[in-house]
């Protein structure tokens, strides 16, 4: 009847996470190389360096002709300079090359006319503007010179990044190999997906969403299938996972009720076992982290938002340390004003889920009403979170917050 007391303390979220990430001492990712093709939204193993400068020759920024600057000092549409027409790669004092965009300048060129700004007569080509030297020309090394880094160990791939690999020569990169992290929903009320439900069961959501939230990072997610309410059976389970599995994450059975029994079973497969069970945190209080055989083991609730919450402040951070990240991932934030005052339990850190709207060039932050943490549909309804610290009991109406968008701005 212990568990029954409720939590007596509450550690505080920053502090969990660090006591958490001080006890793991995670090393650095293995490192696989794969093709460009497949390197989307993986994680960078090592810096990018330029292979050689970008670009490699001087070249025409458009259609036009190269042409000696100096030539064209005084032209207008109604004096036009007159220059002869030439294909040599050697330019001569009042001639011009017709070149197309990223073609190279010929030597002796220093500008390139743009076509509208021109006329041809037989061999010759009447110019009607002025240029300064290097107009309309991108210079050697004007992108990127070599052996610069152009994108550093730890940076996940966009298709940006993966074009400048590939403008430099590069046709495979070293990236951080997945993290295999276990999924295992615990209780006897869950049922699995397609299968017969007995009249208390619900069917579990937690698995393929948190395994969609790993995934979604970069991580690889094994199914353990569901554990029913015995310390026995959800102990297998975990200890059969870190043998091929780099992660665990848990969710249910790990409030203080008599059939919460998913820090137990951690504690019983070795130390140092549950590091902290308990978080200043509102949704996901009941949130415990932990490590066995060298191993994190994220413990959520099993409600559905208290599992994303915890997931977001917890699981989040783990897998892109993960892999080899500085830092967490950050959402995208924006200011916006509260339209509906919102409170929160003092001493402990909140989570709001808002719908952010863009109304005549203003940025408004509606709160979602949610009666529990099992809620699952506010987060669909929703595209952001604001924070309120421990620190504060609520915030007022018309207040400006800052908002974490995990979702798309809605314009009204």
């Amino acid at each position: 009847m212990v568990k029954l007391k409720g939590f007596q303390k509450l550690t505080l979220t920053d502090q969990a996470l660090q006591t958490w990430f001080n006890v793991l001492q995670l090393g650095k990712p293995n490192v696989v190389e794969v093709s460009l093709q497949e390197a989307l939204h993986l994680v960078l193993a090592e810096d990018l360096v330029a292979l050689e400068d970008l670009p490699r020759f001087d070249k025409s920024a458009m259609d036009g002709y190269a042409v000696k600057s100096a030539d064209l000092f005084g032209a207008s549409q109604s004096k036009p300079v007159v220059l002869q027409l030439t294909q040599s790669d050697q330019l001569d004092a009042k001639q011009a090359n017709p070149v197309w965009t990223g073609n190279p300048i010929p030597k002796g060129a220093d500008a390139v006319v743009m076509l509208e700004h021109t006329q041809t007569r037989g061999g010759e080509l009447e110019v009607w503007s002025q240029l300064t030297p290097w107009a309309n020309i991108s210079k050697v090394g004007e992108d990127t010179t070599k052996g610069t880094v152009v994108a550093k160990a730890g940076t996940r791939l966009n298709p940006y990044h993966i074009g400048l690999a590939a403008a430099l020569g590069y046709i495979q990169l070293k990236v951080a190999q997945k993290p295999k992290v276990a999924i295992l929903p615990t209780g006897n009320e869950l049922a699995e997906l397609g299968t017969e439900r007995a009249p208390n069961q619900i069917y579990d959501s937690n698995k393929v969403m948190v395994s969609a939230m790993c995934q979604e990072l970069g991580a690889e997610t094994v199914d353990l299938g569901l554990a029913k309410d015995n310390t026995e059976e959800i102990a297998q389970k975990i200890q059969r996972a870190l043998k091929t599995c780099d992660a665990v994450i848990t969710t249910g059975g790990t409030s203080v009720g008599g059939l919460d029994l998913v820090p137990d079973a951690v504690n019983g497969l070795g130390k140092p076992g549950v590091i902290v069970h308990g978080v200043a945190l509102r949704p996901a209080m009941p949130t415990a982290v932990a490590m066995l055989e060298s191993k994190p083991v994220l413990i959520l609730s099993g409600n559905p938002v208290a599992a994303i919450i915890g997931f977001e402040v917890f699981g989040r951070p783990l897998i892109c340390r993960m892999l080899g990240m500085s830092q967490t991932e950050p959402r995208p934030i924006v200011n916006a004003t509260l339209t509906k005052r919102v409170t929160s339990a003092l001493g402990r850190k909140t989570y709001v889920r808002v719908r952010v709207s863009l109304k005549a060039d203003k940025l408004t932050a509606e709160p979602v009403s949610a009666k529990g943490s099992g809620s699952i549909s506010t987060m669909t309804q929703s595209n952001g979170y604001i924070i309120v610290p421990e620190n504060r009991e609520g915030v007022s109406e018309g207040e400006t917050v800052i908002v974490h968008m995990f979702g798309s701005l809605e314009v009204a």
